[in-house]
């Protein structure tokens, strides 16, 4: 197959038997539920995308492994124009949906459990990389959407994981078996989990040797006995329960996040990837650290286009469009986006090939992109309410403006200048609504901030990756001192 169509996909998770819980009940039809739907939609159009002769070249690559041309998410990066192509891919998929599409963080485990996989074989005799080679293949052959999964709930954070109360607030294994190995444990923030395939599970922090049962990587299949999935509560998500109504400012596309439970899942020795080397967990993090703190230079700067353009359309529509104190926060909004995007490309384009074959990022560039991306989008989205004004958050419903009664006063009172009407404005409004404090706030403010780590994660390896003490050195020179 290599590459699935949009309908294709959604059709694929209809087969899946995923556990799923949201507001305290057990969901029989995840694909068709209204508030789960807009985010398979996002999805869904990383498939619909690479089947369009105008998007082929950017959102597919041809694979080394099967052969094929495969869709970008489940390519092994190979070159930095790969990494580049993949920012670019990132700001047009933000750009179509305004949301997260949720496929990234599979794409950027791959990658690094990709060339983590090959050093542990080669310190060890392992057989880490050929099991995950093997999986790679079938991967990229089905074109799945892969969920990878970091984040463990981590309990107290001041102890490491084999010093917590209860062992289970990090994921680890509770069983060794010759045909594989049982885990128990939950990873949080799990975007997209319920409209993926498969979890990639990945170690959260750097361990020590009594960490050796919490050092493990593997994936299986996401609805796998075990799993249980319970759905994040989202600003204003019920608005999805009404229907497309204008309220919900993007009712086509959307994100989701689930709390993954792994209640003693067993999974096959095929499927195993890490498996006590406690010292190469820190390297696996590390990795997919940059690449996914590399990925926020092209998604969220997607995004940012759009609510840009948003806050441009409610300052027209308000009749403040050539005020100049507007232009000048809409060229504010635009250099903050496009340094984003240039943080992106340059760590992107100073990638360097691991001892695997697959390219790394620059992690220096990756960590000042992401750190950016703490700030910057929190900024964009100031502006944009400052821009847009109250109506923003205190316009009447969708339902009043249909109503026979005050429908004809919200249509007098809420229209801007001649010739936009009330709808539209509302239109426009509910969207940075949503953008910057509903549903998609959560991809896009929240995200900022706490996406691929925390910013003090991020200055963690700024201070590593800076290299201080060379920069002593060229002072040094200048300056003439000789020690």
């Amino acid at each position: 197959m290599a590459l699935m169509t949009g309908e294709q996909y959604v059709e694929s998770l209809r087969k899946l038997n995923m556990e799923i819980y949201m507001f305290g009940e057990k969901i029989e039809n995840p694909v068709d539920h209204p508030m789960l739907r807009p985010s398979l939609n996002s999805v869904k159009v990383t498939y619909e995308l690479a089947q369009n002769d105008e998007y082929h070249d950017l959102m597919t690559s041809r694979s080394h492994f099967v052969d094929k041309d495969i869709n970008r998410f489940t390519n092994i990066h190979r070159s930095a124009n790969d990494l580049i192509s993949k920012v670019k891919m990132q700001r047009l998929l933000g750009q179509k949906t305004a949301s997260c599409f949720q496929r990234c963080v599979g794409m950027d485990a791959i990658n690094a459990v990709f060339s983590t996989t090959y050093e542990i074989d080669k310190e060890y005799g392992t057989i880490y990389h050929e099991n995950f080679l093997k999986y790679l293949k079938y991967v990229q052959e089905k074109d799945l959407t892969i969920d990878g999964a970091m984040t463990d709930t981590k309990g107290d954070r001041s102890l490491p994981p084999s010093r917590q109360a209860d062992p289970d607030q990090y994921l680890h294994i509770v069983e060794r078996r010759p045909d594989g190995i049982v885990v128990r444990g939950a990873k949080a923030h799990q975007t997209g989990i319920c409209n993926s395939h498969e979890v990639l599970v990945m170690p959260t922090v750097s361990m020590g040797p009594d960490d050796k049962d919490y050092a493990v990587a593997f994936a299986v299949p996401v609805d796998t006995k075990g799993i249980v999935i319970i759905i994040g509560r989202q600003s204003c998500d019920t608005r999805k329960l009404e229907g497309p109504t204008i309220d919900t400012g993007n009712s086509q596309y959307g994100g989701v996040e689930g709390l993954t439970i792994f209640d003693d899942v067993f999974v096959p020795n095929d499927r195993i990837f890490l498996n006590g080397e406690t010292e190469f967990a820190g390297m696996l993090v590390e990795r997919f650290a940059g690449y996914h703190r590399q990925s926020y230079g092209g998604c969220k700067v997607g995004v940012g286009d759009v609510l840009i353009g948003a806050s441009a359309l409610a300052a027209d529509y308000n009749g403040a469009g050539k005020a100049s104190h507007v232009k000048d926060k809409l060229i504010e909004m635009i250099h903050l986006n496009e340094t984003l995007y240039c943080c992106g490309l340059a760590c992107s384009s100073e990638g360097k090939m691991t001892e695997s074959g697959n390219y790394m990022v620059d992690l220096l560039m990756a960590n000042v992109c992401k750190q950016n991306v703490t700030r910057f989008p929190y900024e964009i989205a100031r502006l944009a309410e400052d821009i847009a004004g109250g109506s923003m958050v205190t316009a009447p419903s969708e339902k009043d403006l249909r109503d026979p009664i005050v429908g004809p006063y919200i249509e007098k009172y809420m229209k801007g200048i001649n010739g936009v009407s009330a709808e539209n404005r509302l239109r426009i409004m509910r969207l940075i609504e949503n953008l910057t404090l509903g549903t998609a706030a959560v991809g896009y403010r929240t995200e900022s901030m706490h996406g691929a780590g925390s910013p003090q994660a991020q200055r963690i390896m700024i201070a590593r990756q800076g290299n201080v003490s060379a920069k002593k050195e060229l002072a040094k020179a200048i300056a003439g001192i000789i020690e």
